[in-house]
């Protein structure tokens, strides 16, 4: 196989002449021609500091495909920020851009004939799009991660951007004062690379090492770290090689290796959004996968890392500890991971754990062997009942009790939640309830970070349910559970729940229970009048139009729903 054989199409042959004639205007030299095109889809921004130290990997990556005989061509990738546009209106674009990316990436790529593409992101929707568009469009390719961000600091305690959600919480009971609240505000983020606990952007990247699209350690690198500069470049000439040698994504992306992706999200306490982004990636890929899989997989991973959102420690202790190899060792040697798969180095899983210890290091409590885990299963656990038929994931991490039954408080929008919570209107024992914010209804299905840390804030983070067809931040924790499916907006039970109607939600059980008669639930939905969508132009109402359920990701392209 030709090593350029799809960059061919618009550089050989008479007729392609004039297209040549753009190329020697760029600077290329007629012998260029017959080596590769590698796209860099570089997804450096100063709108957010996940994204604001990237365009250096990027130069770094550049250079590396130059000293392998090919040919970079470079393009942009755009992203919003999550924890800018938390808890407004603009975080309904956040998902959206998710597909945005993938269709930029690929578009860009396919339109251009590329041989391959290395994949430069950082905030969170910039790591599922990015594996969504190589996935589908099946052209070798690599992730790299922006790396992420290394805590702040404030009266000797480590601080990430939940602190300061967590914070909001605190000051509007008066548990802070404001000038502690003004310094965490000021202290949280003190540089570039990605939100610091196993947070979604930190999450996605440890599963896509996992899965064998990242280079081992990449992962839980820190961007400003010179390590992580070095690992782009590795990363692009890796890539230049697997070009030649015909690797692509559906070569590594497999049923087995999300199994492997999987079950580090497990081992290491990851992110809800995990679920719906693994659900979308094994659907670009034709992957067969359901959310019942990843019930499947939890039941038999302990949790084996003590990370925030709910324990101590961020990424950058965990790259300290050992890295993702050191968790992935602990899991094969407890038969837990498919040793055989493929990574994008050429080698198997097992081979490029060949040299990581079989036990953590003794001086450290980032990583704990099988033995002593933290629990002794996953976190995520899918739940049904009448309330979502199609399956819920709830985050049962940190919690004494997963466990509660009480009244419904119920609103039909984030905007409403917070407003009630901010005037301290929730109480112990409720079950708050937050819909119409699902793939369709919001449109874009905001993540809940804001009332849920402000929740956490308050104290009620153990004694106060949220459910909501929207989604969580990774940096969420508490008694949460979320992409509750069907949504709302088209019918689904969440839209049936009267204010003060008894609710469960039972984590041992894996039940979400609305306390009412079948009779009852009938009537109501005989009743029930789908609202009008919120906006009929413009991209939200292209999202809101195509997304499909949660259940199945959210995807844009499931013509066969």
């Amino acid at each position: 196989m030709s090593h350029n054989e799809r960059s061919r199409h618009i550089t050989h042959g008479v007729a392609r002449a004039p297209n040549r004639a753009m190329y020697y205007a760029l600077g290329y030299q007629e012998a260029d021609f017959d080596n590769p095109m590698i796209g860099v889809a570089n997804g450096h921004s100063t709108i957010t500091p996940c994204n604001s130290g990237l365009q250096r990997l990027a130069d770094a990556a550049i250079e590396a495909i130059r000293g392998a005989k090919a040919n970079p061509q470079v393009f942009g990738t755009p992203t919003i920020s999550d924890g800018m546009s938390m808890g407004t209106e603009g975080m309904k674009y956040s998902l959206v851009s998710r597909e945005v990316i993938a269709d930029c990436i690929e578009t860009a790529a396919q339109g251009q004939w590329m041989d391959g593409v290395v994949v430069i992101g950082g905030c969170d929707k910039n790591m599922p799009g990015g594996m969504i568009a190589l996935a589908r469009m099946n052209v070798p390719g690599i992730y790299v991660y922006g790396g992420t961000i290394k805590p702040g600091r404030y009266q000797g305690k480590d601080l990430t951007i939940v602190s300061v959600f967590e914070a909001v919480g605190e000051y509007t009971m008066g548990r802070m004062d404001e000038a502690d609240f003004k310094q965490i505000e000021k202290c949280a983020i003190p540089g570039s690379g990605s939100c610091g606990g196993m947070y979604t952007a930190n999450t996605m990247s440890s599963a896509f090492e996992a899965m064998g699209m990242s280079l081992p350690y990449s992962s839980t690198m820190a961007n400003e770290d010179e390590e992580k500069v070095v690992s782009a470049a590795e990363s692009a000439r890796v890539l230049v090689e697997a070009v030649r040698r015909g690797l692509r994504p559906r070569d590594i992306i497999t049923r087995e290796s999300i199994e492997n992706a999987v079950s580090v999200i497990m081992a290491t306490g990851g992110s809800t959004n995990a679920v719906l982004h693994f659900l979308a990636i094994a659907h670009a890929a034709d992957v067969p996968w359901t959310i019942d899989d990843f019930e499947r997989i939890r039941q038999r991973v302990p949790v084996l890392c003590d990370l925030k959102p709910s324990g101590k420690y961020v990424a950058t202790d965990l790259h300290r500890a050992g890295g993702i190899p050191q968790v992935m060792k602990l899991l094969l040697n407890a038969g837990l991971l498919h040793g055989d798969c493929i990574t994008i180095t050429g080698q198997t899983v097992a081979q490029s754990l060949a040299d990581v210890p079989d036990t953590p290091r003794a001086d450290q409590d980032v990583i704990m062997p099988l033995d002593r885990a933290l629990y002794p299963q996953g976190h995520l656990a899918i739940l049904k009942g009448n309330l979502s038929p199609e399956g819920c994931v709830a985050k049962i991490t940190g919690l004494k009790n997963p466990v509660i039954t009480g009244p419904a408080r119920v609103f039909d929008s984030e905007d409403d939640a917070m407003a009630a919570i901010m005037a301290r209107q929730i109480r112990d024992g409720d079950v708050v309830v937050i819909r119409y914010e699902g793939p369709k209804g919001g449109p874009g299905m905001r993540e809940m970070l804001a009332p849920t840390s402000a929740l956490v804030g308050q104290g009620l983070g153990e004694t106060v349910g949220l459910i909501t067809d929207g989604r969580f931040s990774g940096g969420t924790w508490g008694m949460v559970v979320g992409h509750v499916a069907p949504e709302a907006f088209v019918g689904g039970p969440i839209a049936l729940i009267r204010e003060g109607d008894s609710v469960t939600i039972d984590a041992h059980k894996l039940l979400l229970q609305l306390n009412i008669s079948d009779e009852e639930m009938a009537a109501r939905r005989q009743a029930w009048v789908q609202p009008k969508p919120r906006y009929t132009r413009g991209v939200l109402a292209k999202f809101g139009k195509l997304a499909s359920t949660a259940s199945r990701g959210a995807v844009t392209d499931a013509f066969d729903t």
